[in-house]
């Protein structure tokens, strides 16, 4: 007599290790490694950043932004643009540095939530070094792009810092 297996799911198309039920619970079909694992949470929050999505969940933004980020070897800007009711429009990375800094126009960050008509913005940007503190310049361009953003009744949310050691969000210091 054949027995039934215990976990009858379905093969995940973008991550062939897993299987899912109608449940959406996912179960590994072999042993992984923590590489394939880190993969396939990255694939699960990405679905949670597409267009349209609402922005409800601080932790998964910040946790999605950290791995996205954290482990490049140079400085990026991004920004999340999000409509009236905090729901993504658009994730750009709008500014690519060096290994310990990158220049952010707050002319072009203007331009291009006019573009998509954002209502609010979240700014992210990583430190290679691993350490999520703020530096000066960090805290003068969130109040620039703030002050800038503010003239055209478009709010900053937050601003996170991620990093290998942990994240910083300006907004629950009281920076933004």
């Amino acid at each position: 007599m054949d027995s039934q297996p215990a976990f009858d799911g379905i093969r995940t198309p973008k991550a062939p290790y897993f299987v899912n039920d109608k449940n959406g619970l996912y179960k590994a079909k072999k042993p992984l490694t923590a590489e394939q694992i880190i993969d396939f949470a990255k694939i699960l929050l990405a679905d949670r950043f597409k267009p349209g999505q609402p922005f409800d969940n601080p932790y998964v933004v910040r946790e999605w932004l950290r791995l996205e980020y954290q482990d490049l070897e140079h400085e990026i800007f991004a920004c999340l643009f999000l409509d009236n009711g905090n729901c993504l429009i658009a994730h750009e990375i709008l500014f690519r540095g060096t290994i310990g800094a990158a220049s952010v126009y707050p002319r072009e960050v203007a331009k291009r939530a006019l573009q998509l008509n954002a209502a609010a913005v979240i700014f992210a940007h990583n430190h290679p070094s691993g350490k999520p503190e703020p530096s000066n310049a960090d805290r003068m361009i969130t109040d620039k792009l703030q002050q800038c953003l503010s003239l055209l009744d478009i709010k900053t949310l937050d601003h996170l810092i991620v990093a290998k050691q942990g994240t910083c969000s300006f907004a629950e210091h009281g920076w933004v």
